[in-house]
């Protein structure tokens, strides 16, 4: 009887915080469950600004719970479970600050101006702190040594159509890699993003493998960003010709324009 009371309070204490976290989660589960869709080929979303609007309370629930929580219940968690919880703060605050002009604005980029960005504004509290939304994704998500899963950018929008596509879900640390590997997959099978051009043997990417294609280096043992892409060319490329080259690493890369319109349903 001592043995299983032991057990019993071991699983109390350290199960508790990583059920706890996913748990807290289920608010923005459901509102983007009702607020978020995929177009016809599943690859990219769009948000309902509008109905996330309406229900402008329940958000401020979800993020108040976000806010709450403290940094020694953060760092109790194990890793899938910090990286849900920043993932989710990331994407949830960034509809927030939507939120906050809408419908007045075109593109996220409309609340920051030539000396501010929009990503450097310290408009909310999160682990103890008044935070930007950089702080999140460099600071924390980033930080080298800690997670350093590059596909997070596959997962972390920015409230753009040029951003991979906010998934209908929240994130889970108990299914966080078959997540993050389904939002990378998504995106990258976008042609209007990322694609194979036969007629110029190039292979045209998001910017994102610019801005932060050092995160990608090393990550599955690739040593080079193409490299790391050719992993992917049966999504990249229409033909086998196509997808060889860029297997291969031999499709040099060139960069596409970033589309910063607001990731909208009625535009």
């Amino acid at each position: 009887m001592k043995t299983k009371a032991i057990l019993v309070v071991w699983l109390v204490l350290f199960s508790f915080p990583v059920y706890a976290s996913d748990n807290s989660h289920g608010i923005w589960d459901e509102l983007v469950a009702q607020h978020v869709s995929w177009n016809s080929e599943g690859v990219a979303s769009s948000v309902d600004y509008l109905a996330f609007k309406q229900q402008h309370s329940r958000l401020n629930e979800y993020l108040a719970a976000l806010s709450a929580v403290t940094t020694a219940e953060y760092n109790s968690w194990n890793k899938s479970s910090q990286l849900a919880f920043l993932i989710n703060a990331y994407n949830a605050f960034t509809v927030e600050l939507i939120l906050t002009k809408y419908p007045q604005i075109e593109s996220i980029k409309d609340l920051g101006s030539l000396f501010s960005s929009p990503w450097k504004k310290k408009f909310f509290s999160l682990l103890g702190q008044q935070r930007s939304l950089d702080e999140i994704e460099h600071k924390f998500i980033r930080q080298p040594g800690v997670f350093d899963d590059p596909r997070i950018h596959a997962a972390v929008v920015c409230a753009s159509i040029g951003c991979p596509g906010l998934r209908d879900e929240a994130f889970m640390a108990d299914r966080l890699d078959v997540q993050l590997e389904d939002n990378l997959r998504r995106f990258l099978a976008d042609r209007s993003r990322n694609r194979f051009n036969p007629k110029t043997g190039k292979l045209e990417v998001s910017k994102i493998f610019d801005w932060y294609g050092d995160d990608f280096i090393g990550f599955r043992e690739q040593p080079s960003v193409a490299l790391f892409l050719g992993t992917y060319a049966e999504l990249l490329a229409d033909d086998q010709e196509g997808r060889l080259r860029v297997a291969a690493g031999d499709a040099p890369l060139e960069f596409l324009e970033y589309d910063w319109r607001l990731n909208d349903v009625s535009r």
